[in-house]
Formats: structure tokens, C-alpha cells, sequence
């Protein structure tokens, strides 16, 4: 009998802590439209802003309170009054509100940026959720600074908030210290020591100073966190927040290791990413996993011609599956035959062996002067290559004029038809297969590439 999988909320932080990013703030109608596409994308909570902050934040939070129905709604706020009110005044049409509290509790943080005790520590963190519960059922309270407090002080504080209400409890790595398995044992931790855990949802919020922001996500979640705050494209202050793409299709590749469920529709993290690109002018970087134009795209010889022949050796999920329209051979210097002559082959041309090597040799020294070859490029190599001269018989001609010509004459060797038994590429196109068995599989291997 399968056992029922444990489910993941995904708290999308990007229109809050994403903004926070240089370079990345979003206006009133920005912030919409970017809520509309995370709920298509089918996160369970948006954090949509600090309302304290400004009056167009403010406006911001309530508008997508207003407009956005099916997820949960948070607005953060700091530990005091006027925070908690001026976020609840935001959140009050909202179908679904959260009040999202927070305070630091690292003893760097209390002695240098709050200048106060432990003792009042607790005391205000537990009036400011109270505060908080009588207005939203729905309290997040998050330690700032956790993964650097005293983990015995951090139970307490902690103890003190869900006593006050607090229905999730978010364990920020704030400035990405913690190293995975020493952040497992940090969720482990608080687990075992504060009464009433059962009753509340253990999220995680990392960043990626370090580099390990969904490294450390993952290992909360192995160790029992059930919520994790992340954002498109990994944005954020400093060096970003864990990725929600690589979080989300972590799970779904690997299901093996973390067996859990996500209500994020896959199909729309490239659009999500998109939208989010175009909205704050900040470029994905190209070998961006899940989102990055070379996330799927192949220039190696051995990957092309892999590629080529079954996705799955070097593709470890279909670009459709995160809404990628296909995988993309780049023709560059480290580009195999079989990659050259299907480029070719889809600009209409079609090779036998020996003009291929010929086209090969020349394409290659071009690539090193010009790293990608572009398709002009290639069939302007193509041209000057194979100028038939008076006599000679043309090695290339476009495919249609010389299937027209195929009833009336043979078929030159160059242009062959020889699809025996036709399959499809990477791309659904149809790759012929030569009728020529005098080569072993493994020459024809190394002859693509």
C-alpha cells in the first residue's frame, strides 16, 4: 500500500524579500501583475510587501489582497504596533490573510541593531503575535537571524510565540551562514523542544550567501518542515533567496530522496521567470538552472549527438515539463557532425559523409573566431563551400528541388533518401536513417561527434 506523501507549502517571498533585491523594485500595477502570474503558477502563499514601508506598498498589498483569491495573502511586518495594524489594514479584504511578524533574535542583532535583552526579546515577540492573532487568525512569526542564536534561547522565544498564537514558525537563514546538514539538525532541534510544534507548520526561509540557499531548503524539508520561502529566479537581498524552480523541480526529479508534494504547476516556472525579467529589466543569468537560456541548450559534441538520439542522456527533465518551448543545440566550436547536419538538414540541405567533413572543417575554424554560428552563418559557409564548378555534380542543393527531381533521375549519392526507419529528435523532427551498414554503431558515435 503507497503511503499518502507529505505535502510542501510554497510561500512565494519574490513581490516582499525579491523586490528587496537592487535593481528589482516594482511598482503598483508591476507587483499585480506579477501576483496574477504566481497564482497561475499555483503557490500557496504570497507575501506581497511590507505595507509599513511605503504608501505604494501599502496600496500595492491591498490591491493584490483585493484581486488575488485563491492563495493565502501575507503582508510582513515588524514586532510593534504600528507595523502589525498598518499590515492588517492591507490584508482585511483579503480571502485569506496572514500577518507576517518578525524580530531578530541573535545575540549580534539584539546587542548592535535592536539594543535590547533576551528577556525583552520574548516579551515583545510574544505581545506583537498576540497582537497580530486578535486581528488574523493566520500569524507567522519568524526568529531573524535564527540560524546565528543561541539554539536553547531560540526554543525559547519560540515556545513564547506559539503560546501567543503563532500558527507557522519561520526559521530564517538571513544572511545563508548555516550549512545544510547543521540547518537539519537546527529544525530537528525545535522539533524536540517546543511543546505544541505538532500544531504549527515549520517553514524555512534561506538566502544564498554561500551559495547553499536550496540546498538548505531541501535539508529542512527532509527534517520536517512542511513550508518554504523562496522566489522566481532566486532574487533577493545580497546574493538572492533559495530558488522556487530549483526547489519545486528538485522534488519532482528526485522523488526518490524528498517525497513530498507541491501545488506549483511546473508548466508555468519559465513564464513566472519571464514575467519577472521583463517587469524588473534584471536579466536571467544564462546558465541559470531550471530558467537560464542554457539551462537547455547543448554545444558539446558528445551532448548534441546524445541529445540528438534520446533526450534522457543529458536531460534529467523536458524543457516542456518547466514550460520551455524545446531544448536548443547551439552550433559553436565544441559542436559534433551530427548537430552540424541536422542544422543543416532543417535549413534544407542534406550531406553525404564526405561533404559533411568537408562543411565540418570549415565550420569549426569559423566557430573559433565567432564562438556561436548563427544559421546566415551557416548557410553562407555552405555557399562558399560547395560552388559546383562547370562540370562537376553538386554535392548540396536545397531538399525540395531535388526530391522534385527524384522521379525523373536517381538521386545523387549526396542527396539520398534513406529514412528505413524514421524516429524523432529532441526537437520532433524526423532523423533519417542512413542506409549504409558498413559502419558499427559505435563508429557512426564517433563519427557524429
Amino acid at each position: 500500500m503507497q503511503t499518502e506523501r507529505a505535502r510542501i507549502t510554497v510561500f512565494d517571498t519574490t513581490l516582499r524579500d525579491g523586490e528587496q533585491s537592487p535593481g528589482c523594485s516594482m511598482n503598483h500595477q508591476e507587483k499585480l501583475r506579477l501576483a496574477h502570474q504566481l497564482d497561475r503558477l499555483g503557490v500557496d502563499v504570497i507575501e506581497a510587501g511590507f505595507p509599513i514601508a511605503s504608501d505604494g506598498d501599502f496600496e500595492a498589498v491591498k490591491a493584490i489582497a483585493a484581486a488575488i483569491r485563491r492563495p493565502i495573502i501575507a503582508g510582513l511586518a515588524r514586532a510593534c504596533r504600528p507595523d502589525i495594524e498598518r499590515a492588517w489594514e492591507a490584508l482585511k479584504e483579503a480571502a485569506r490573510p496572514r500577518i507576517h511578524v518578525f524580530l531578530a533574535t541573535s545575540d549580534i542583532h539584539l546587542q548592535y541593531k535592536l539594543r535590547i535583552t533576551r528577556d525583552e526579546c520574548v516579551a515583545q515577540a510574544r505581545h506583537a503575535v498576540r497582537l497580530a492573532k486578535s486581528l488574523c487568525d493566520d500569524v507567522e512569526f519568524s526568529p531573524e537571524d535564527a540560524t546565528r542564536t543561541d539554539p536553547e534561547f531560540l526554543c525559547r522565544a519560540l515556545q513564547a510565540v506559539v503560546e501567543a498564537g503563532a500558527t507557522t514558525l519561520n526559521i530564517p537563514d538571513t544572511v545563508g551562514y548555516t550549512m545544510p546538514t547543521e540547518f537539519a539538525e537546527l529544525i530537528t532541534t525545535i522539533r524536540q523542544r517546543v511543546r505544541g510544534i505538532e500544531s504549527v507548520t515549520i517553514s524555512a526561509h534561506c538566502h544564498n550567501d554561500l551559495g547553499l540557499a536550496v540546498a538548505n531548503a531541501l535539508a529542512a524539508i527532509g527534517a520536517g518542515a512542511r513550508q518554504v520561502e523562496c522566489t522566481i529566479n532566486g532574487i533577493g537581498e545580497r546574493a538572492g533567496n533559495a530558488s522556487l524552480e530549483e526547489i519545486v523541480m528538485a522534488m519532482r526529479v528526485r522523488p526518490d530522496r524528498y517525497p513530498y508534494d507541491t501545488g506549483v504547476v511546473s508548466k508555468q516556472l519559465f513564464s513566472a521567470s519571464q514575467v519577472l525579467s521583463e517587469i524588473t529589466g534584471v536579466p536571467v543569468q544564462p546558465n541559470k538552472a531550471i530558467t537560464g537560456r542554457n539551462a537547455f541548450a547543448h554545444e558539446a559534441g558528445i551532448h548534441q549527438d546524445g541529445v540528438l538520439k534520446n533526450p534522457l542522456t543529458y536531460e534529467i527533465m523536458t524543457p516542456q515539463s518547466v514550460g520551455v518551448p524545446d531544448s536548443k543545440l547551439v552550433l559553436g566550436k565544441h559542436s559534433g557532425r551530427h548537430a552540424l547536419g541536422m542544422r543543416c538538414e532543417q535549413l534544407g540541405y542534406q550531406f553525404d559523409r564526405r561533404a559533411l567533413d568537408d562543411i565540418y572543417r570549415r565550420f569549426v575554424r569559423l566557430a573559433d573566431k565567432i564562438k556561436n554560428v548563427e544559421d546566415h552563418h551557416l548557410l553562407e559557409l555552405i555557399r562558399d563551400t560547395h560552388k559546383p564548378a562547370a562540370s562537376a555534380t553538386p554535392l548540396v542543393e536545397p531538399l525540395a528541388a531535388a526530391f522534385a527531381a527524384a522521379a525523373n533521375s536517381p538521386a545523387p549519392e549526396a542527396l539520398k533518401q534513406a529514412p528505413l526507419a524514421p524516429t524523432n529528435n529532441a526537437f520532433g523532427l524526423t532523423v533519417p536513417v542512413l542506409a549504409d551498414h558498413h559502419h558499427t554503431e559505435q563508429e557512426d558515435y564517433l563519427w557524429g561527434v
